[in-house]
Order: C-alpha cells, then structure tokens, then sequence
C-alpha cells in the first residue's frame, strides 16, 4: 500500500505488486486517471504485505481517512490515529483514487 503526494497536494493511495514499476507508470501518466491530471507525484508513504488482499484492504481503509489522518500516518505520528476521525472539513475533499494493481 502506498500513499502519493500530487502537484496540487492531494494524496492518492494504491496498493500494487511491484511499488518501482507502479510509481514509474505514474510518473509518466499511466498510474491512474487522478495522477495523470496531478503530475509530478512524490512517494510520501508505503507499506509492505505479504497477502495481496491484506494490501487491499489497507488501501481502502486509508482511502476512508480524513486529510488530517493521513498526514498523522505519513509523519508517524500514529498515537493521534484513533483521535482523528474523518471529516468534510479537514479532508477538503481529497481523496485516493481507484484500486491499482
């Protein structure tokens, strides 16, 4: 599972097999329809998995999370996790793209 940061600041988030190939396809606009739009993205964030599914179901847990949440995860800051809770104002509507894999 992995989070980007795109030019306009948003984040996507993904999950893939092969992290170096995917961050490649969108670099050059072929990752995803969100990043194509957002170029240049940056790896801020990723997570290793064994299951493909594990993977998943990380991306689409992270996907629900609010802005705020999602930086907490990117700076490590995971004791203020259970405190931040999704909401329209803090997330400003940014939110992950599409299942990639």
């Amino acid at each position: 599972m992995y989070i980007l940061q795109c030019s306009d600041k948003s984040f996507y988030v993904g999950s893939c097999w092969d992290l170096p190939t995917r961050i490649d396809q969108h670099m050059v606009g072929m990752g995803s329809d969100y990043t194509s739009k957002r170029q240049p993205v940056v790896l801020v964030y990723m997570e290793d998995f064994d299951r493909r599914e594990d993977a998943w179901e990380r991306e689409k847990q992270v996907q629900g999370w609010s802005r705020a949440k999602r930086i907490a995860l990117i700076e490590g800051r995971m004791g203020d996790l259970p405190h931040l809770s999704r909401s329209k104002s803090a997330d400003n509507g940014q939110r992950g793209g599409p299942r990639s894999w």
